[in-house]
């Protein structure tokens, strides 16, 4: 059998079949270059991506429960804000202040419909010195804040648990600079990801990381949760792109560490410190990231695997063959892809596998990508590691490739209540809880799925039930985290701790470790009142 076209799925299939590659369609080439004007999928389609910012669930979905109520959490001694603050605040920010019920409706409620505050106020700076009044006025009257970006965040990180002032950053969308030569992109914190990305493809370069979330999500915000994502294998951790940091401490005092420089070894680096730290520390309110080129040639693949085994094979192979133009390894598991096509309606044009891997390459040669991966297409599908894979032809059929891995998190939160764990493991374990989730569960869980970054060893563990329920979360929790620990992973890989996970940062971390984190909380933000109830335990 040799490659051939399918008339509901217009990209090049292929199967195991000697030759087959000498007669597949052209790899490698520019997605520029490529186009297929009389295809079905000629039609606009509304980017996945552009979906994450907005509700997954239908118009009337019940309305979330409180997190206080939910539970076991008590405000901190805050004050209250009063007429006197909200007259401060309107001479700070003339205009955007929101006290409109209505208005605050959706920034109380994080996007997985789980956690809910009761702020009764967002404040909408422009400037880092507008940033800098606000949090000097919080601090000497003693106000809780809750920054917040693009409020994608999976943790309850983004939404306050109680009345916190909610400190937006979506109008600090500003671009302050690009250079060109090197690479290195300056804005402030509102900018969205998409957008940063759009704007630096018209200059030949991209960001470096790539999100499901890209389309409302924050820069300031991934920095803030150390955000991974879909571009890690390839270019790294935030903690290696951002140059520099403008952050605004809980006083007020702006810390500008905005450096556009790849080298300065002087001191400590405290933009480290506010890496990852989820607004516990300071308010970032501008970025300084180095950026790679844009890649010439850039080509998406979906296949299907007969056992884990195969895909942690496909994955060694994948390393050795492909090399410097891998960019992405993602793989996901059968119901993922069921719950996909059933919620969503996107069709996989690989038949029904037990898992499914998708594989990104990017580089600055056409014909030099092609070459290589004809050579691993040939080896894994000959060594049946591989029973069958798509190539896409184009950028718009690559986007539908990725659409299938990127929308997972949609689809599974219309399918129930979702429990959501975002973990570490060494990759040879990394699919072995699932397993072990579905005998330990039984029917009482209506799906364990997993799914995620097998590059960089992180897996997206998802049990879904019809409604929240106290017994399956006991059977969960700690067990998850155990089990975890016991393999020396980590119980966040990418999404943080937020509220949700706040109490099990032993899992993954030494008293000793715990305790410093706690000294540089208070000695940062001495009354705590920057993003309270989140990121440390509450219990030492």
């Amino acid at each position: 059998m040799v490659p051939h076209r399918v008339p509901r799925w217009p990209t090049w299939l292929f199967c195991a079949s000697p030759g087959w590659w000498r007669t597949a369609c052209t790899l490698g080439a520019s997605v520029e270059q490529r186009r297929w004007p009389g295809s079905p999928w000629g039609a606009r389609v509304t980017s996945p991506l552009a979906c994450r910012g907005c509700s997954s669930t239908p118009s009337r979905a019940p309305e979330v429960t409180l997190t206080q109520e939910r539970y076991r959490v008590q405000r901190l001694p805050f004050s209250t804000v009063s007429k006197e603050d909200l007259a401060a605040f309107e001479r700070i920010v003339p205009g955007r202040v929101v006290t409109d019920p209505e208005e605050l409706e959706a920034s109380n409620v994080d996007w997985l419909r789980t956690f809910r505050g009761c702020s009764k106020v967002l404040l909408r700076p422009r400037t880092t010195e507008e940033v800098s009044r606000i949090l000097r006025h919080c601090h000497e009257r003693n106000l809780a804040v809750n920054p917040q970006g693009g409020n994608t965040g999976m943790v309850g990180g983004s939404v306050p648990v109680f009345d916190e002032i909610i400190l937006s950053t979506a109008l600090m969308n500003q671009v302050i600079s690009f250079q060109s030569v090197s690479g290195i992109l300056v804005c402030q914190a509102g900018c969205i990801l998409e957008e940063l990305n759009r704007y630096l493809e018209e200059q030949d370069f991209i960001m470096p990381l790539d999100l499901g979330a890209k389309g409302s999500c924050h820069i300031g915000g991934n920095v803030a949760t150390n955000a991974g994502g879909l571009r890690f294998l390839r270019y790294g951790s935030l903690r290696g792109t951002v140059l520099g940091l403008e952050v605004v401490l809980a006083d007020g005092a702006v810390l500008n560490c905005l450096t556009s420089l790849r080298k300065d070894n002087t001191g400590y680096d405290l933009k480290q410190l506010f890496i990852g730290s989820e607004g516990t520390l300071g308010v970032i309110t501008a970025v300084s990231i180095l950026c790679p080129p844009k890649p010439e040639a850039v080509n998406v693949a979906l296949f299907g695997c007969p056992g884990f085994a195969e895909v942690l094979k496909t994955f060694s192979t994948c390393k050795g063959m492909l090399g410097e133009i891998l960019s992405a390894f993602e793989f996901m598991d059968a119901e993922c892809m069921q719950l996909v096509r059933h919620h969503l309606h996107l069709a996989s044009p690989v038949q029904e596998s037990p898992f499914y891997v998708l594989v990104e390459t990017s580089g600055s040669s056409a014909g030099h990508d092609a070459d290589k991966l004809s050579g691993f297409l040939e080896r894994v599908l000959g060594s049946g590691l591989v029973t069958e894979g798509s190539v896409a032809a184009d950028q718009r059929k690559a986007k539908m490739l990725w659409a299938l891995r990127e929308r997972i998190t949609e689809a599974l939160s219309r399918d129930g209540y979702v429990y959501k764990y975002d973990i570490s493991l060494p990759v040879e374990r990394l699919y072995d809880i699932v397993t072990d989730l579905r005998a330990r569960l039984g029917p009482s869980a209506k799906h364990v799925v997993g799914y995620g970054h097998l590059g960089d060893g992180n897996l997206h563990l998802n049990v879904i039930a019809e409604a929240f329920s106290a017994s399956l979360l006991a059977a969960l929790e700690p067990y998850v985290y155990e089990w975890t620990a016991g393999q020396q992973g980590s119980v966040s890989a990418e999404h943080g701790l937020g509220f949700k996970k706040k109490d099990v940062l032993g899992y993954s971390k030494p008293p000793a470790a715990v305790q410093v984190m706690q000294r540089l909380k208070a000695l940062l933000d001495p009354k705590g009142i920057l993003n309270p109830y989140k990121t440390l335990p509450t219990r030492a």
